[in-house]
């Protein structure tokens, strides 16, 4: 339960930074929005992470690492505003939010399961 909780959070700090990236593009306060919601995020990593090594599951460890190593990874290339890179990188982290939260459901629909 813990994992889809943090996975789900995960997934929506990701998608208002994708909300507020389009801020900074259009209002003066948007690289402030931008930056706190990037707080939010990598702690939201963090935290699935935790998660996901109570699971024990390599399967659900692996993917979790990744994203921690993409979440530094963003937040360097977003303080040395290299776009061409931070761009793509946020999009590519949505996408595999999308796909962990879609193997927690599963997960957790496989162990409601009867027998």
């Amino acid at each position: 339960m813990f994992l889809r909780i943090t996975v789900i959070a995960q997934t929506v700090a990701l998608l208002l930074q994708a909300i507020t990236a389009g801020l900074l593009l259009s209002s003066p306060d948007g690289r402030m929005s931008h930056r706190a919601v990037a707080f939010g995020a990598v702690f939201t990593v963090l935290l699935c992470l935790v998660a996901a090594l109570l699971t024990r599951r390599l399967s659900v460890i692996l993917p979790a690492v990744g994203m921690l190593v993409m979440a530094l990874a963003q937040v360097a290339l977003g303080l040395a505003h290299v776009k061409t890179l931070h761009v793509p990188l946020g999009a590519l982290m949505f996408g595999v939010s999308m796909v962990q939260l879609g193997q927690a459901w599963s997960v957790a629909r496989a162990q409601m399961a009867p027998e």
